[in-house]
């Protein structure tokens, strides 16, 4: 064996990667793991503070979530807040604000009405605000720029008091603090070091960077856009494509809102509505989006990854298929449209206040600018057997010792109970043990063991 050799190596330093190492550490008997990661330093792309929204995704206010979506989405969510309270993290790394799902209009306050009746089980937290109410606590949403009323009838459902905010860059350098304090085993990590190649000669998996070579037992890949790339050159995933969907940001001048406000999404609309919240990282000023790009890459604000783009989109009549099936919908396609010419220079700042004055409708040109620098890239997934877009998240276990995971929204939020579902196979190939006691008691919420984590 090399010198470089491990039970388990983990690709990717952005908080699913990060929570991974962390489980891999803290609550199982794994003598040796490794993390692998690109850049100088954890969290540089997506799961840095700047490339999202900091939003915990727990599925109150998310209204493009179903109801058996929001129990696996808030189980695992409540992982992240259970976490960070154990280590004293609150005002750190997770922040409290009140976080609303706004309806305006008829339709979307009959919606809002009806949604919060069916989740108010769910969470007993919920509220549900009338116009009165949210000219208290959220007046940006209700006074014009005159300070006269809006005319629509409106109404909101939402919370105060509970954590809707972490800075996920914050949360993965814990993870990995937290991690290298263990003293009974091997916690290497190694910066720098992108992965050109995996090979699997016997039962053992070789693994050459750009610095050096490693070799383990059981490998998973949590790197973004890139572990579809890496599956493909392993011959994994073929039936899969890329669809890297770039998220741009607008940023207010000052603090407009108090908290995270949610509009009702169009159901047939693949991405999130447009939203406000405050930005933890810039004195809790208000960042309004995101946008909806397809940008030809995997990485954004990097250069290169083009040509890794075409080659994990793997362009074929399923591919031209799955896109002729989205934009002969005139919503989707006047919505792809409209979110190109938010990237647009001179017009794209008053095409997006159009959007942006459903939520604050005294919002001028001169409250907001574009935020250059902010967002990320979402790996979209095109399944080409089924000819479809898939929503969310997708991995590709292989049953062969190695785990490609695609993590967008809310991949941040679930990367405690990701990396579970995780662990759980890993120790269950290499036959190592999972204190699964422990792991309940200090990250689960009740004490229903293996009850239905995120899938």
């Amino acid at each position: 064996m090399t010198q470089n050799h491990y039970n388990v190596i983990v690709v990717g330093g952005g908080v699913s990667g990060s929570a991974l190492f962390y489980e891999l550490g803290r609550y199982t008997d794994i003598k040796s793991i490794c993390l692998l990661e690109k850049y100088g330093s954890l969290s540089s792309l997506n799961s840095n503070g700047s490339a999202n929204s900091q939003t915990i995704h727990c599925g109150d206010i998310e209204t493009n979530y179903t109801l058996e979506k929001a129990k696996k989405v808030k189980r695992t969510a409540k992982m992240v807040e259970k976490y960070c309270l154990n280590h004293g993290y609150e005002g750190k790394v997770i922040f409290s604000h009140q976080k609303m799902a706004l309806g305006v209009g008829y339709e979307e306050v009959t919606y809002i009405k009806n949604r919060y009746k069916e989740f108010k089980s769910l969470y007993p937290y919920l509220e549900l605000y009338t116009k009165e109410d949210l000219a208290l606590i959220e007046p940006a949403v209700i006074f014009d720029e005159d300070h006269n009323e809006r005319p629509e009838d409106i109404v909101a459902m939402g919370a105060r008091g509970e954590y809707t905010t972490v800075d996920f860059k914050a949360l993965s350098d814990s993870f990995i603090d937290n991690t290298l304090k263990i003293k009974d085993k091997v916690t290497d990590i190694f910066f720098n070091n992108e992965v050109k190649e995996i090979q699997k000669i016997g039962s053992v998996y070789h693994i050459q960077t750009t610095m050096s070579q490693f070799t383990a037992d059981f490998v998973v890949v949590d790197a973004g856009a890139h572990s579809l790339f890496l599956a493909h050159k392993m011959g994994h995933g073929l039936d899969f494509g890329c669809l890297p969907m770039a998220g741009s940001f607008y940023m207010a001048n000052r603090k407009i809102l108090n908290g995270k406000v949610y509009m009702v999404q169009n159901p047939k609309l693949p991405f999130a509505a447009l939203h406000g919240d405050p930005d933890i990282l810039v004195s809790g000023f208000t960042r309004f989006g995101p946008t909806a790009l397809m940008l030809p890459k995997l990485e954004r604000f990097k250069s290169g990854t083009y040509l890794d783009f075409f080659k994990t989109l793997r362009l074929d009549t399923n591919v031209v298929k799955i896109f002729y099936d989205l934009l002969k919908d005139s919503d989707i396609r006047n919505y792809v449209l409209k979110n190109f010419m938010f990237e647009v220079p001179y017009i794209n700042k008053k095409l997006f206040l159009q959007d942006a004055k459903k939520i604050v409708p005294s919002l001028s040109e001169n409250d907001i600018s574009y935020a250059k620098g902010f967002g990320g890239i979402r790996p979209q997934i095109l399944d080409k057997k089924n000819q479809k877009l898939m929503l969310g998240e997708a991995s590709i276990n292989t049953g062969e010792g190695i785990i490609f995971n695609m993590t967008p929204s809310p991949g941040a939020t679930s990367c405690l109970g990701n990396a579970l579902r995780d662990v759980e196979h890993i120790c269950e190939y290499l036959g190592y043990e999972f204190n699964k006691k422990l792991f309940y008691d200090e990250l689960v919420e009740d004490d229903k063991q293996g009850d239905g984590h995120e899938e």
